[in-house]
């Protein structure tokens, strides 16, 4: 199967093959210039982006474990402003293939739409990925995906600043994620992604003291992976709207887990952290299973789960 055969359409968005870096892991893409072809995947979601510029948590923000990575960084950015006048533009002059989603976080309900609204008329925008996993300051820092009405408010107002495609990102910890996922659809959504890290705690033994800065943080890696995809076979049983698969993709069968269970895209974090050239490798090893099992293409495998209990 050629790399050609893998591409996917997904929320009117042409991707030339399903697989995109996760928010918080490509910087703003200038950051992996020389450490790997962007041009190469499907795409990338940028780093977070709010109104104002955010510090971030205290050092130290990542640390390893065992079983994956854990990081509290805070949601550290420049702010929109500079977002605006620096990054989009380096990515319009640099990517040639690659789609942008931009990962988009707020404190309060209207700084969606307030970051949307800034960086809308920029071409290198593909799309949005709104973070709904971050808290509500004005609601006592309750998520903004946790409660109906507030996402719902969150994806109108956005929806009302852009004609681009908006993702939902949803958290793991949700009781009722394909419930939540539907209020977003609803509301105007044309995607979802599904997941964000797991709430966590790793402790230094020698200090007993946390190993992040922060102290608790989000869990990535590979255990992530059984999470992410029973996530997505919920939501894509849900909606009809096209599904992000995220957390723990390490090889192709991964991505092909994602793509069964229904995911029409998938984005992959933790691994190309540790490896960065890991992501095109994937492109090139998912044709060739796909040529191994004369799938045609990804249509053909998207929500084949056979579930027989």
């Amino acid at each position: 199967m050629s790399h050609a055969a893998l591409s996917v359409s997904a929320a009117g968005i042409q991707f030339q093959n399903p697989l995109l870096l996760a928010a918080g892991t490509a910087g703003y893409g200038r950051e992996l210039d020389g450490v790997l072809n962007l041009d190469a995947l499907g795409g990338l979601v940028t780093k977070a982006v709010s109104v104002e510029p955010r510090s971030g948590a205290p050092a130290p923000r990542v640390a390893e474990f065992e079983g994956g990575m854990i990081n509290a960084v805070g949601l550290a950015n420049p702010g929109m402003e500079e977002v605006a006048s620096k990054h989009l533009p380096w990515l319009e002059a640099n990517l040639r293939r690659a789609r942008v989603l931009v990962n988009v976080v707020a404190s309060r309900v209207e700084d969606f739409s307030t970051v949307i609204a800034r960086l809308d008329d920029s071409p290198a925008v593909s799309g949005y990925e709104l973070n709904v996993s971050c808290p509500n300051v004005k609601a006592g820092g309750v998520e903004f995906g946790a409660d109906a009405r507030t996402l719902s408010e969150v994806v109108t107002r956005s929806r009302a600043s852009t004609r681009k495609p908006i993702f939902v990102k949803l958290s793991p910890t949700l009781s009722a994620i394909a419930v939540s996922a539907k209020t977003a659809a609803d509301a105007g959504a044309d995607g979802i992604s599904v997941v964000n890290t797991l709430p966590g705690l790793v402790i230094d033994v020698e200090t007993r003291k946390p190993a992040l800065g922060f102290g608790t943080g989000g869990v990535s890696g590979s255990g992530l992976l059984p999470v992410g995809v029973l996530a997505t076979h919920k939501v894509a049983s849900a909606v009809a709207i096209p599904v992000i698969g995220v957390g723990g993709i390490n090889t192709a069968t991964d991505i092909v887990q994602y793509l069964i269970a229904g995911a029409s895209l998938v984005a992959i974090g933790t691994a190309a952290m540790q490896q960065p050239r890991l992501p095109e490798k994937l492109v090139a090893d998912l044709a060739r299973w796909c040529e191994r099992h004369d799938v045609a293409s990804l249509a053909d495998v998207r929500g084949t789960l056979k579930w027989e209990r």
